[in-house]
C-alpha cells in the first residue's frame, strides 16, 4: 500500500511539473505572438496603414508624459537626496566630501534616474494600460473591434507602446536634472560645499557615455512597461476580479523586467568598459 502511495505521489508530482512547464510555454508563446503582431503593426504604421484613434493616442501621450512629471520629480528628488546623504556619511570618514557630487551625478545619470522613473511608470502608467484594456476585454469591446475588422494590437497596443517608449527618455532627462538638484540641496546644506564646487565636480564627472547609456535604458524600459501592461490587459478574463489580477501582474512583471534588463545593461557596460 505504501509503495502504491509513493508511486502515485511521484506521478502526481511529475504531472504538476509537466502542467507548470506547459503553462509557462503557453505564456512564452503568447508573448512571442503579441510581440510579432506589434512588429507587424509598427511596419503598417510606417506605411500609413495602421488603424487607430489619433485623439486617443495623444491622450495616452499626455497621460504617459506630462501627467507623470509630478510624481517622477518627487521620487527622483528624494532619491538624489538619499544618494547624497549616504555618500556624505561614508566620504566624510576620508575627508573626501567634495566627491559626493561625483557619486550623485554618475549614479543618477547611469542608473537611478532611468530605473526609478521606469518603476514609477510601471506602477502608474503600466497599471493604467492593463486596467483599461482588461475592462474593455470584460465589456467585449475587444471582440467588437475584431468583429469590425480592426486589429486590437493596432488600435490598443501600438499607440500605448509607442507613447510610453517615446515619453520615457524625455522623463529620464527630466529625472536626471531633478536628481542632481536633490543631491545639490543636501551637499550644499549638509556638507557646506559651495555651489560652484558642486556643479564643477558634477560637470567633470559626467560624460556623454553616461547619458547615452541611461537614455538607451529608459527607451527599453518604456517599451517593456507598456508591453507588459497591454499584454496582461489583453489576456485578462471577463470579470471584475480579472481587472485587478491583470493590473497586479502588469506591475509586478514590469518592475521585475526593468530590474532584469538593467542587470543585462550593467553586464554589457562592464564587458564593453563603458
Amino acid at each position: 500500500m505504501s509503495l502504491y502511495s509513493s508511486s502515485r505521489e511521484r506521478v502526481l508530482a511529475l504531472a504538476a511539473i509537466g502542467k507548470g512547464a506547459l503553462s509557462r510555454f503557453a505564456a512564452v508563446k503568447e508573448v512571442a505572438t503579441l510581440l510579432g503582431e506589434l512588429i507587424i503593426a509598427t511596419f503598417a504604421l510606417f506605411r500609413g496603414r495602421a488603424r487607430f484613434d489619433r485623439a486617443d493616442t495623444w491622450a495616452v501621450v499626455q497621460a504617459s508624459g506630462a501627467s507623470a512629471l509630478g510624481v517622477v520629480a518627487l521620487v527622483n528628488l528624494l532619491v538624489g537626496s538619499i544618494l547624497a546623504f549616504v555618500g556624505a556619511i561614508q566620504l566624510q570618514k576620508f575627508g573626501a566630501e567634495m566627491f559626493v557630487a561625483d557619486l550623485v551625478s554618475i549614479a543618477t545619470v547611469r542608473e537611478m534616474a532611468a530605473v526609478i522613473t521606469a518603476v514609477v511608470l510601471s506602477g502608474r502608467t503600466g497599471a493604467a494600460f492593463a486596467a483599461r484594456i482588461a475592462t474593455m476585454q470584460g465589456n467585449e469591446e475587444v471582440d467588437a473591434l475584431k468583429t469590425m475588422g480592426v486589429s486590437p494590437v493596432e488600435y490598443l497596443v501600438l499607440p500605448r507602446v509607442l507613447a510610453l517608449t517615446l515619453m520615457t527618455p524625455l522623463l529620464y532627462v527630466f529625472a536626471c536634472g531633478v536628481g542632481l538638484l536633490g543631491g545639490w540641496v543636501v551637499a550644499v546644506g549638509t556638507l557646506d560645499l559651495s555651489n560652484a564646487l558642486y556643479w564643477d565636480r558634477t560637470a567633470e564627472a559626467l560624460a556623454g557615455r553616461h547619458f547615452v547609456l541611461g537614455a538607451l535604458k529608459s527607451l527599453c524600459f518604456g517599451a517593456l512597461v507598456a508591453f507588459a501592461g497591454c499584454f496582461y490587459g489583453l489576456r485578462a478574463g471577463r470579470n471584475a476580479a480579472a481587472v485587478g489580477e491583470a493590473t497586479t501582474s502588469a506591475v509586478v512583471s514590469g518592475i521585475v523586467g526593468v530590474i532584469i534588463v538593467d542587470a543585462v545593461f550593467a553586464l554589457c557596460a562592464f564587458a564593453l568598459d563603458v
